[in-house]
């Protein structure tokens, strides 16, 4: 309906011109303001011709000369520039909201036709302080709108920041995963595979038990793939409807013993030892703490060169404590040689607020300790704690 604000503006504006007898200048300026209210839906969807609209009434306005004799002339003129306020204000929307090259135009074009209006139809000495006052009026609605637009584009560049970020910390997060879960099944399957081929013509029996043991583990490995791929689908609303398998649980705390289990079976024994009051965890700190005890395993597996390590989960009040203890040959850095592992359990530690140590003990071996803070029970007084 801003065609009909339009036709009732320019009404208005030929009512102020001729309706009536001429009143003092401020009540027309008034008058002119009040009827650009009309055109607040054309300035919504075409500013530029709204602009134009008040212009030429303001100037209408301001031009029309006095009908009636009984008005003084000097009173007439008092703020016959009120009109222009209206065209400063709808100068100020296109700065904001329009390109530098329009705004520019239309504020050149406002300059031109303000100044000399105002120098031709001002008198005496009021010449210089109509120019002043137009001039100000017009420089303060172009900088609320450059101010205006500024903090507009500032505010997408922020929402466009914070979307980046978020792209890259799911990406990392995907990337953890998928080398958490991957390189142990694949460390698994290597020696496996090495055991099978090396006793395939004097162990059959033993052969068989390899190749199981790579079954077993390839289809955990695919399962959790899909789970993965089937998670990053779940944006997708006709993925969501298509129905398919219901996802698997996430693996957490509970499934250390199975991964003792694969990991015994590739010829590395795995001590696991269970201090304080087990209790339900956190969905995310339960996940971080079995991706880390992984991640050290198959580190044991590929790199320590032993039989053996120790795995010690300890249940605090207030932190889960998880350690990770070999006897090997303590690689001494997380290099391009170790790939990333390390470096994900610093990132998923500090995702938590926790604290990692990872390095080679004194007495020979590795260790890598995470403490992963745990919230409050609910219902329990500190105190009770």
């Amino acid at each position: 309906m801003s065609w009909a604000g339009g036709v009732l503006y320019v009404l208005a504006v030929g009512l102020l011109i001729g309706g009536g007898p001429r009143a003092s200048g401020t009540v027309h300026g008034i008058g002119a303001l009040l009827a650009a209210s009309l055109l607040v839906g054309v300035l919504r969807s075409r500013p530029v011709l709204a602009l134009s609209m008040t212009l030429l009434g303001s100037t209408a306005v301001v031009v029309g000369p006095p009908s009636s004799a009984h008005v003084d002339l000097s009173a007439s003129y008092q703020g016959q520039f009120l009109p222009y306020v209206a065209v400063d204000l709808v100068l100020g929307f296109i700065v904001a909201t329009r390109a530098p090259r329009a705004s520019t135009v239309a504020a050149v074009t406002s300059l031109v036709v303000q100044v000399l209006l105002v120098g031709g139809f001002a008198h005496g000495d009021s010449v210089i302080v109509n120019l002043v006052i137009a001039l100000l009026a017009m420089a303060a609605a172009c900088t609320v709108g450059l101010l205006s637009r500024e903090r507009r584009e500032h505010a997408v560049q922020l929402r466009a920041q914070e979307v980046a970020e978020a792209v890259v910390a799911e990406r990392l997060r995907i990337a953890r995963e998928l080398h958490d879960m991957v390189a142990h099944s694949i460390g698994i399957i290597t020696i496996q595979a090495g055991m099978g081929s090396r006793v395939i013509q004097t162990q059959p029996e033993e052969a068989r038990e390899a190749l199981r043991a790579i079954e077993a583990t390839s289809r955990e490995t695919l399962s959790g793939l899909r789970r993965t791929l089937v998670a990053l689908r779940q944006a997708d609303p006709d993925a969501a409807a298509s129905g398919g398998a219901p996802l698997t649980p996430s693996p957490g705390l509970a499934d250390v013993e199975r991964l003792a289990t694969a990991t015994t079976d590739a010829g590395v024994r795995v001590d696991v030892r269970r201090h304080g009051e087990e209790r339900p965890l956190p969905a995310d700190i339960d996940l971080s703490a079995y991706r880390i005890v992984q991640e050290a395993v198959t580190n044991v597996v590929r790199h320590a060169g032993t039989g053996r390590c120790r795995v010690s989960i300890e249940y605090g009040d207030e932190e889960l404590f998880v350690e990770i203890i070999d006897d090997g040959r303590g690689a001494t850095e997380d290099g391009p040689t170790h790939g990333f592992g390390i470096v994900g359990m610093r990132e998923r530690v500090a995702l938590l607020h926790g604290r990692l140590s990872a390095g080679p003990r004194p007495e020979g071996g590795f260790r890598v300790a995470a403490r992963l803070p745990l919230p409050e029970p609910v219902g329990v007084p500190a105190g009770a704690r």
